[in-house]
């Protein structure tokens, strides 16, 4: 269980900021944290819960939101936190059951749509031969006729057959582009010792939690606790992470902050370079 801090009041974290003890945190966090264009009130709200929880509950002073992990598979954690003794947390935040699925695809999930793929070319191919044979009878047998073959019901079947095949062979290609095992990614498990999944109460059920994942609500509260995973030289890496994370969105809230130029019509946005 991550040591608790007495002695401080709930937060309100719904749209505002959690409310520190410490007041020049506080001002230093509200210029830097943004929403993002895409992020619901509902998604807005459950980040600053779990920035709440790792703050007072875990004892985490270095907390950052999406934060790029260094790797091969180059991941980004809605939030990423180092507590006392270094222990590393990080925490997805999902407001719907349907978020959470996204993520939960086990590498089986994977190999079966990639298994998929020749199959589904394959009727791609056949139906396309069939079509194009469907359609040289149908001229066959009225060829004086300039577009009257198309109705031909042969020729319609076989067309209706070969759009099936190439919307199957396109939903699946989508559903591969889109496809996301991170909850299951033994890579993303290793980065840190707590991984825990934030969302609402209902969202996701205590059975459906993948190994090695924990859970927490909105309150913010632990549901089921995360087990402690014994993981090596991953405190430094995440911590630079943090850093990089928390700069780009202070430099992005004072890009946006200053005051424009004569010949401006807004502030640039900034940009951060490589980390070196």
């Amino acid at each position: 269980m991550p040591p608790a801090f007495a002695g401080h009041a709930p937060t309100p974290y719904h749209g505002t900021l959690p409310d520190t003890a410490n007041g020049t945190l506080t001002a230093t966090l509200a210029r830097a944290p943004r929403r993002r264009k895409n992020e619901s009130d509902l998604t807005h709200g459950l980040k600053w819960a779990a920035w709440d929880w790792l703050y007072h509950e875990a004892g985490c002073r270095a907390i950052a939101f999406e934060v790029r992990l260094e790797g091969p598979g180059g991941r980004i954690a809605d939030l990423a936190a180092v507590g006392p003794g270094n222990r590393v947390y990080l925490i997805e935040v999902k407001a719907s059951r349907s978020d959470a699925a996204r993520d939960g695809n086990t590498p089986r999930d994977a190999s079966r749509l990639h298994d998929r793929r020749i199959p589904l070319a394959d009727a791609v191919h056949l139906t396309a031969g069939v079509l194009e044979a469907a359609a040289a009878a149908a001229r066959s047998r009225d060829p004086g006729a300039q577009k009257r073959w198309k109705d031909d019901p042969a020729y319609r079947l076989a067309g209706a057959e070969h759009r099936r095949a190439v919307r199957r062979q396109e939903a699946n290609a989508r559903r591969i582009d889109s496809l996301s095992t991170k909850f299951h990614d033994p890579a993303y498990l290793r980065v840190a010792h707590c991984h825990y999944i934030m969302a609402p109460k209902g969202i996701v059920r205590r059975t459906e939690l993948p190994p090695f994942w924990g859970l927490l609500d909105e309150t913010p509260a632990i549901r089921v606790e995360a087990p402690v995973k014994q993981i090596r030289e991953a405190t430094a890496h995440v911590l630079r992470a943090v850093a990089r994370a928390n700069t780009r969105d202070i430099m992005t809230a004072a890009a946006r902050e200053r005051p424009a130029r004569a010949d401006e019509t807004e502030p640039p946005p900034f940009t951060p370079g490589p980390f070196k």
